[in-house]
Parts: structure tokens; sequence; C-alpha cells
């Protein structure tokens, strides 16, 4: 052979590493950001939960028979406990970045509530409203003693110690890919806002840090924030100039910027306090069935907080800190028993997608985006300016967060052997049956008005109707139960679900990076050993 040499071994590709802890994140749980920034960006987690605090009792209360000062109202309670319960998540329970806020897992109970026959005698729409409100107060406060005694009691750590990567795979991939209803058509409600937003948000996220080179991620950092207000200025072009004269009030409800009626409704200031619309009032087959709504947000809740977790580039969460969260979540939906919120409290999928967006998993940031929360609902007349962003804009976000999200669920595949007809089947059937289950549900309740299961018993339906309906809750638990049930002794099988990555951090102690992530503050692990 010429040159005498042997000839060179071809290189053979390696398949990418497994990664504990996602890589590339700027700034992890404790690693805060410069002050300027880390406000900036606690406002952007503030703006874009905003979405779901506004659209929730929009819809809720004028079926109750409150108007805009009511609506206002609870906007301005449902902001002050979503910044209290963020607080207090991130002090003392999974201690991640993770926003507590309003969910759309309690509102179909919440509507039993209000069609329920025994508050069609009062003709004083205001007086109607507030005993509609005081039945759903009662009914979040016995609901939240499940995931409060579930979390505290360890019992919650029972059941997530016998979660792998493969059983995570479809809950977190369809907490986040579940929600598509809320993307798009939200978008399509007013096009030639929405449509903008969705484009600009992914031109300037993912092309401009490549087209214009800057060290301080500017553009990607904070592109939430520059494309809303770009936006938002149009839209409000659009109305001033009358583009939405005379068109139909669906339309204008959608697109134009001075129709939330917030702004002339809300308070300058108002603190919102407990039992602010009257004594509660408890009813046991309504308590019954939010009961079940908790218990889907709790398994909604689970697969949440698995992905603040991924996009915070914190260690996998022990099954003692997932239960703590949870135990500190049934406390929100405590306070939002208390306070009057017409809705419950959720770990808020939007808010895990920023994070991915942002890159910024610090808890500071997310710490500071409650005050925020709290601020701006005391000050009701300044919160209301941002309350007023057009609906399609935030559709638009969703769009983005909700895909990360989904794909962080994904992530956990690399955990997994692909190669498994295990995995597949368990894989492929879950995800399957997530999305059609919720969507024979869904559809069925569009075109009847009622879902599958209608029987007299209001409260009994929502027990059936509601948990079928999540797309998480059935993948997660027909996951689970089949990685749990299928040869799973087999120690081939053990490594093929992944199982073996997280054995190590069935509890934190002992490990330096979990012990930095997820200890209490103040010393408070020994005082709290089993959650």
């Amino acid at each position: 052979m010429a040159g005498g040499g042997a000839p060179a071994k071809a290189v053979e590709p390696q398949p990418h590493p497994p990664k504990e802890q996602l890589p590339n994140i700027s700034y992890c749980i404790t690693s805060p950001p410069p002050w300027p920034e880390a406000i900036l960006l606690g406002f952007q987690h503030y703006l874009v939960m905003l979405g779901t605090t506004v659209i929730i009792p929009s819809s809720l209360v004028p079926q109750m028979g409150g108007g805009n000062e009511e609506k206002a109202k609870v906007i301005q309670t449902l902001l002050f406990v979503a910044g209290l319960n963020t607080l207090l998540q991130s002090l003392f329970g999974s201690r991640l970045p993770a926003v507590i806020g309003g969910s759309y897992t309690f509102v179909p109970t919440t509507i039993s509530i209000i069609l329920a026959g025994r508050f069609s005698d009062t003709s004083d729409p205001v007086e109607r409203f507030k005993r509609i409100m005081r039945a759903i107060q009662g009914s979040l406060i016995v609901a939240s003693t499940l995931q409060i005694v579930l979390g505290f009691s360890g019992l919650w750590r029972n059941v997530t110690r016998f979660l792998s990567p493969l059983s995570v795979v479809p809950l977190v991939s369809l907490v986040g890919f579940g929600l598509y209803e809320f993307g798009f058509p939200g978008v399509a409600k007013c096009v030639e806002i929405g449509l903008p937003q969705l484009i600009l948000v992914v031109f300037v996220s993912q092309y401009m840090p490549h087209v214009v080179k800057s060290r301080k991620h500017v553009f990607d950092r904070f592109a939430v924030i520059f494309t809303v207000v770009i936006v938002w200025i149009y839209a409000h072009l659009l109305t001033v100039g009358g583009a939405y004269n005379g068109k139909a009030q669906k339309t204008q409800i959608s697109c134009r910027t001075d129709r939330a009626g917030l702004i002339d409704a809300a308070p300058w200031i108002r603190v919102p306090y407990p039992f602010q619309w009257g004594a509660p009032s408890f009813d046991a087959g309504e308590a019954f069935a939010m009961m079940m709504a908790s218990f889907v947000a709790l398994v909604e809740s689970t697969g949440a907080f698995i992905a603040v977790s991924r996009y915070a580039s914190a260690t996998p969460m022990p099954p003692s800190i997932l239960s703590r969260g949870v135990g500190w979540q049934g406390v929100a939906i405590l306070v939002s028993g208390l306070f009057g919120t017409v809705n419950g409290s959720l770990v808020s999928v939007e808010n895990a997608g920023l994070l991915a967006l942002t890159r910024v998993g610090s808890r500071r940031v997310v710490q500071i985006s409650a005050g925020f929360m709290i601020f701006f609902s005391i000050l009701g007349k300044f919160g209301a300016v941002f309350a007023s962003i057009p609906a399609p804009i935030i559709a638009a976000l969703y769009c983005l967060f909700f895909a990360y999200v989904g794909a962080g669920g994904l992530s956990f595949l690399q955990f997994c052997n692909l190669n498994s007809f295990r995995t597949k089947f368990i894989l492929g059937f879950s995800v399957f049956m997530g999305l059609s289950v919720p969507q024979y549900f869904n559809e069925y309740t569009a075109i009847n008005g009622y879902g599958p299961v209608h029987t007299g018993a209001r409260w009994f339906n929502d027990i059936v109707n509601v948990p079928l309906s999540s797309e998480a809750f059935v993948a997660g638990c027909l996951a689970y139960f089949l990685d749990n049930t299928l040869h799973r002794k087999d120690s081939a099988i053990r490594k093929d679900r992944g199982k073996h990555w997280w054995d190590k951090f069935r509890s934190f102690k002992g490990d330096s990076r979990s012990e930095e992530f997820y200890s209490l503050p103040f010393n408070l692990n020994k005082y709290f050993p089993s959650v």
C-alpha cells in the first residue's frame, strides 16, 4: 500500500449521552441573574400568567351573574392569591421556580355549580353571583384536603417512587401537547393580531439571536416583552382606526383593546381578603366532584413539576420533594377557596414553557414575578391595563410554551431503550389513548351540551367526565399502570424503563446537587424529615 500505512479506521457515530441535568441553561435554580435582568424576567413571567388569570374569570363571572366590577375584583383576587401561592411554593414547597396560578382543570366542575338549580330563585344578579361564589369556595376548601393529606402524609411520595422515565414521557408530554385547543384556535379568534404575534415571537426568539450576535442574549431572553409590546400597539392602532367598527360582537371582544371593561371597573387600590364574598356554603355532591377535579390537577401538576425541574436544570425530583410540593399545592387550593378566586390552583404550564424559552430557571426570578402579581393586584387600575391584552396575543405565546413543555416530556426518552417492544407499546398506547379518549368526551360534550355520562346527579357526571376529558390524566395513569405491571421485575426491563437512572435520586440527602436545589430554608428539613 502506498506510504506503507494502515488504512484509517472509520469513526463510528456515537449516540448523544443522556444528561441528568439539562445543559445550556444560563441560570439554574440557585444561580440568579443580575437584578435588572431578574426584574425584567420576573415581569415577563407576570405577563405570561395573566392569560389564564384573565380568561377564566372573564368566562365564568358573567355566567354567575356578575358584571365588570365583579369580574375585575375576581381577577385581582386570583392574581393576589397566585402571587402568594407562588411564594409559598418556591420557599417551602418543591422549591422549584414554578408559578402557581389558575387552572382550566377546575372549570367544568365550576360550571356545574353555576348551573345548579338552587340558585335560579335569586333575581338580583349580583346576589346570585355571591351565592354561587360561596358555593364554589366551599367545594374548593373541601377539595384542598385531598392534596394536603396526600402530599404532607407522604402517600404521594409512595406513589411517585414507582415513576420511571418511561411512564413520565406520556404524562409530561401531554401536560403540554394536551393543551393544543388553547393554542392556534385562540390565535384564529383574531388572526390579524394572533398570527403576527406568533410569527414575530418565533422570529425574535429563534432567528434573531443568530442574526444579531450578542453575549447578553437580549432577543431570546426578552422576546415576550418585545413582541407583546409591538403587537399590542398594532392592535390598538387597528382599534382606534375603526377596523372593527360594525363587526360581530365576538370579533370585537377578541380583537379590540378597549372591550375588556376592566380598566373602568377596577378600583384604584384594593387588598383582597378571605371571605370577602361572605361565608362559604357546602354541598356534599359538589365537594366530591371538586375533589375529583383536584385529583386530576394533582396528576397534571406532577407532570408540570417534573417539566419545571427539567428546564431549571435541576436533578430529577426525589419523590419526597414531589410530595411536599403537592402538599403546598393543596394549601394553594385552600387559599383560593378562602379568598374566593372562582378557580383552583395548579402549576402554570405556560410559565414552565417560558423557562425553556429564556433558559433561565432561577428561583429568584419567579419570586420577583410573584411580587409583581401581588403589587398589581392591589393597584387595580394599573394591573387592569396589562390584563386588557387581547387574548389572541396570549394564545400565540401558548403555542410556544405548551410545545416546549411537551418536548420536555419527550426528552426523557433519552433514558429509555427505544428498541424495546415493551417500551414502544407502553409509549404508543398510552399517548394514543391519552389523545383519543378525551377527544371523544370533549366532542360528545360539544355536540350534546353534556358529557357521555349523563345522569340526574350532576356531581356524579363530573366525577367520571372530568378525569376522562384530561389528556395528561388519561395518558399518565395508563402509562403508570402498564409500566408497573408489565414484567417490571426483570433486570433488563428495569434498564429499558430508565429506572436505574433515577434510583440514585430517590432521596435528595447525600447528593450535594439535590440538597442545594431542594432543601428547605432556615434549616427546616430536620422538622419535616418525611416530606
